[in-house]
Order: structure tokens, then sequence, then C-alpha cells
């Protein structure tokens, strides 16, 4: 049924798709406009050959991505943009490839590279509603995305301050070197803590630390349970099954299109938002999860403790991230690694057990307040999910307000 307003058309004749522009990364000069590839900004340059607000879909690669660009942008030769949106709304247009970008990713024309033809997107049927109603829509799902940008900003603020304080108390010494000084107090720190301070630093494997702390193995703070190889758990399509958490689940923090797992795998290898991930090979990150229930499959550990919080296994995983990342590519294999000898030659300061409390009640905040946006982001974007195909099919309509 076409509702009200709405007009039975083609893609081609409510926007213009266009191939984007090459440019190399030796030909880029520094700048604030953002580069848009098929896997979305790559880097950034100093002229714009599009004016924003724009859309971009991926042409070469990554057949299948939509990105909105609210600046002004340079749409990279492996992208398809839109030239001419024919008096439609950019945002709408967003949602409207957004939603077919299934559809898209099925029109691959390549051969060993996926390749997407404009010529194959132009032609498709659809209803399209008038550009008040347009407004309506984009109003609705706009709404939802920003909350979730904002989200991840805030999630990154709290993070930077988290690891700032983490770096001055337990890497840098800031606390204490100040108090060896004859500084009264040190901001941010209790004042309690900030007296039980040690006044100097001791010689150790490591150089100078506070006296009284401790040096030991990243391998001794933390329990890594290396996950399954969760091919031998075929799914049973029984409303059981698990999502499986790969090194490419981890990197994007969802489970969205991922593989499927049965049950039986043991309850320690069942991941839930809050649990801290560690992927051993490939790109080797570090990230609390927050995708929902998973199962955890190999070339990733799950990293537990029960004598430190979370938080500071994190940061100090983090803080061996470059070490770890040169032993990984050095290996000669295509996925380089690392081994678990090299955990054990990693090394991390240790405090009393009195400054990991009072770090706990600052640190650890954070790291709540960040928990909490990071889940609210998941479940307004799958709000969002569930009203796009509503929306842009008008089974759900919004109410047009008058300007």
């Amino acid at each position: 049924m076409l509702h009200s307003g709405w007009v039975h058309t083609t893609i081609g004749q409510q926007v213009t798709l266009q191939r984007g522009f090459d440019i190399t990364r030796a030909a880029q000069r520094p700048g604030r406009v953002p580069v848009v590839s098929s896997s979305g900004v790559s880097s950034y340059h100093d002229a714009a050959t599009a004016s924003g607000p724009g859309v971009v879909l991926g042409r070469k690669g990554v057949v299948g991505s939509v990105y909105y660009v609210p600046s002004d942008y340079w749409p990279h030769d492996t992208t398809l943009w839109v030239k001419d949106f024919k008096g439609n709304l950019p945002r709408f247009v967003y949602y409207f490839f957004l939603r077919m970008a299934g559809q898209i990713a099925e029109m691959d024309v390549g051969s060993a590279n996926p390749t997407l033809n404009r010529n194959h997107v132009h032609p498709i049927e659809a209803n399209w509603p008038p550009v008040s109603e347009q407004r309506a829509i984009a109003g609705v799902l706009g709404s939802l995305d920003d909350k979730i940008d904002q989200n991840r900003r805030t999630a990154r603020t709290l993070e930077r301050l988290a690891q700032a304080i983490f770096r001055a108390w337990f890497v840098d010494f800031e606390p204490v070197k100040a108090r060896a000084a004859g500084a009264s107090s040190f901001p941010s720190m209790p004042q309690p803590v900030f007296d039980a301070l040690p006044r100097r630093l001791d010689d150790s494997e490591l150089g100078p630390i506070p006296e009284g702390w401790d040096v030991k193995p990243i391998a001794s703070i933390a329990t890594f349970l290396n996950g399954l190889a969760l091919q031998k758990y075929p799914p049973r399509g029984d409303g059981s099954d698990l999502r499986v958490i790969k090194i490419a689940e981890l990197r994007k923090g969802s489970t969205a299109g991922a593989d499927w797992a049965n049950a039986d795998v043991s309850e320690q290898y069942v991941i839930d938002d809050r649990d801290l991930l560690f992927s051993w090979s490939g790109t080797l990150e570090a990230e609390f999860w927050f995708g929902g229930t998973g199962a955890l499959n190999q070339h990733l550990f799950k990293v537990t403790s029960s004598s430190y919080p979370s938080w500071f296994c994190l940061l100090w995983i983090r803080q061996h991230l470059p070490w770890f990342r040169t032993i990984a590519a050095s290996k000669a294999t295509t996925m380089g690694h690392i081994k678990r000898g090299h955990l054990q030659e990693a090394k991390v300061v240790v405090p009393p057990f009195e400054l990991i409390r009072a770090a706990d009640d600052l640190i650890g905040s954070l790291y709540d307040l960040h928990a909490e946006v990071q889940i609210e982001s998941r479940k307004l974007a799958a709000m969002r999910d569930l009203l796009l195909p509503r929306l842009l099919s008008g089974q759900v309509r919004v109410e047009v307000r008058n300007a």
C-alpha cells in the first residue's frame, strides 16, 4: 500500500550517485577535511571535493557500508557519493541507504575485490516519502544516533581521565615524587591517602619505584583465559545459541552479524557486559566488552582477577601493548601474536592495597560511568535498528509537524 504523499519511484529519480575521487596518502596535505573511503574516514586532507552534509556508500572493498558526513569532505575513489539529493533531506537519504545496506552488499560485481556499480543501484524501485515526513523520520532516528554519538564522546572522555590518573599515580609516581619534594597534597588524591605515601623512590628492575611497592609479572595479577575453537560447537538453531565473539567483534564492540555457537560451552567461556577481553593475536587490543552475551573464541583472553580491580589489569595491559604489538609484528606468520611467556616477562608496579582501594573509588567510579553510557548506547542502537525498517517502509508513521 502506498501511503498518502509517498511516491513509487527509483533511487536514480531521487538521488544521483557519483564515483569518488582518487587521492593517495602521499598527495594529501595536513588538514581537517575527512577523506571517506569504503571503510569510513581513513585520513584527513586540506581540500574538499564535496559539500556536506553528504552520504557515502562503499563502492570497492567494503561494499554495503554507508556513511553520513556532516561537513565538507573528500569521497575516495573506493566510494560512491550522493552528488545530487534532488531536494531530498540528506540525513533521510542516509537512513534509506542504511536500511538497504544488506541488499547493496549483495550487488557485488567484482571478482577478486568486491565492487559496486552505481548503474545497478539507480534502477532499484522504492516507496519514497515527502520531505516533510523525511524530516520527521530523520528526526526520530537522528535523535537516537546523536545521543549515541554524545555517549561515545563521554565514554572517551571518561577513559582518558581514568588513564591519566592511572598513569600519574602508578606509572609516573607523581604523587610520591610530589611528597618527596615536600608537597603537602596532590590534586585528585584524597589527603589521607597522600599522607600515607612513601617519601622516596627505591631502585628496582624497572628503575626507581616508590618505597615498599612491588614489581610483578602481569601474568601474576590476573588470569588470562584463552577462548575456544568454537567451530567445534555448531549452532543448533533452537534459540539457545550464543553469538561468537572473535577479534572482529571485539574491535567493533558488537556481535551484529557474528557467527553462532551452541550453548554447550562451559560457563567460564560465556562473555557478558563489562568483561575484560584481550586479543593476543592480530591487532592486539584490550577492551571492556559491552556487546551483550556471547561465547569467547580462540585468540582472545578473558582477563579476570580476584585480587585487583579490572581497570587496574586493563590499564597495565594497555601500558604494555606497544611492546606486545612489536613482538607480534616480528612474527613471520600472517597473524602475529604473543605467547604466555611474554605475559610473564611484562612487569607491572603494584602499590599497597590501601592505595589500590583509594584509586578504585576514583578510577573505578569513572569506569562505572563509562559502562553505563556504553550499555545505554547499545540499547539505543537496538531501538534505532528496530525502528529503521518500520519507519522507512511506513509501517510506523511519525507525526509531521508544520514548520
